[in-house]
């Protein structure tokens, strides 16, 4: 027996609190820690980086003087590390596991969000909530970083630039995929120029190795027909609450949830139905789904559709245009995802 439930018929309401405690590693980073890190012998910045990111997991909540304080009266100090330390690597090095181990290491309260999370954060509160509110943290994690919108990035680097000044510890990974910035790379140029003085706050730890991701577009699993949805999904899904929903009725829907509340849509569900799969033609659906996308991830929601594959979900246009990273991602995971929704043949 399945429970189902739609998407579409959720209007989540969440204060101020709800949207911070939603700030923690993914299920899939739960439990990570440095010991559980495995460095390539070959690949002598990964232990590095390990020991970087130990380093500075000591100094998270340490400095009793610290922040605007300490900038206006402290003593200067060549070897006084700066207020942030960022993971730059190719693909599949394990940045983010290690970016989630230094959150676990570290004294509270602190945030783990990717970079769309914060900005999203910022838009749902204002930008000087947001700083009221994070100010008082000792560590905040930004995963993902991403260079493709100079105003979101302008706007981050006013915020981390406030939380800086406030004494709050900073750790961020970059988020590059090949071909936007030459190998995949932290460009320091590019980084200056967009983000301005944000290149300041950060020492920049290079993490080299091996890139066990695809490098191109996974192939999408055939979707479904309408009428064999109902029987995979009875057999993927018994005993499991599932949202099921027309795919149309769904993006309408989206466009009245502001997307830092994603997380709360998705509450309790183990798994989706769409029905109807479409292209989608417009930027902004495209970038609200994208966030939708992330958040079925970080929960490992499997997925079960029809119509349209998901490599063909976005224009061409779209995915090799100034967004491609983001729609190049979801469409990888939305793949992954419905790969899971598909592992068992009904009976």
């Amino acid at each position: 027996m399945v429970q189902i439930e739609q998407l579409s018929a959720r209007t989540p309401s969440v204060s101020v609190d709800e949207l911070l405690k939603g700030f923690y590693p993914s299920p899939r980073f739960g439990e990570v820690s440095f010991t559980s890190y495995r460095p390539d012998p070959s690949q002598p910045s990964q232990a590095g980086a390990v020991t970087a990111l130990e380093s500075f997991a000591t100094g998270v909540g340490a400095n009793g003087s610290s922040g605007l304080f300490k900038k206006l009266f402290g003593k200067k100090d060549k070897d006084n590390s700066r207020a942030g330390i960022y993971l730059d690597g190719g693909f599949g090095v394990g940045k983010t596991h290690l970016l989630a181990s230094l959150w676990h290491a570290a004294p509270g309260p602190k945030a783990f969000g990717t970079f769309v999370e914060y900005t999203n954060l910022v838009g749902a509160l204002s930008f000087r909530k947001t700083v009221e509110a994070l100010s008082s943290y000792k560590l905040v994690c930004i995963d993902e970083f991403e260079l493709d919108d100079p105003g979101d990035t302008v706007l981050m680097s006013r915020l981390m630039r406030e939380l800086a000044d406030a004494g709050v510890k900073l750790a961020a990974t970059s988020n590059t995929l090949p071909g936007s910035l030459g190998d995949g790379r932290f460009a320091a140029v590019d980084f200056q120029r967009e983000i301005q003085v944000l290149a300041d706050q950060f020492d920049v730890v290079r993490i080299d190795g091996e890139d066990f991701r695809h490098r191109g577009l996974p192939a999408a699993p055939a979707p479904l027909k309408n009428a064999d949805l109902t029987h995979h999904m009875q057999a993927e899904f018994h005993g499991k609450t599932v949202a099921r929903d027309d795919f149309k009725t769904l993006i309408n829907h989206l466009a009245g949830v502001h997307p830092s509340r994603y997380r709360q849509l998705l509450a309790g569900i183990e798994g989706v139905v769409w029905r109807d799969v479409e292209t989608i033609t417009e930027q902004a659906v495209a970038l609200r789904f994208v966030v939708l996308a992330d958040r079925l991830y970080d929960k490992d929601v499997p997925i079960l559709a029809s119509g349209v594959p998901f490599d063909q979900l976005f224009t061409e246009e779209m995915m090799t245009g100034g967004y491609t990273k983001k729609y190049f991602r979801a469409v990888s995971r939305l793949t992954a995802l419905a790969r899971e929704g598909q592992n068992h043949e009904p009976s």
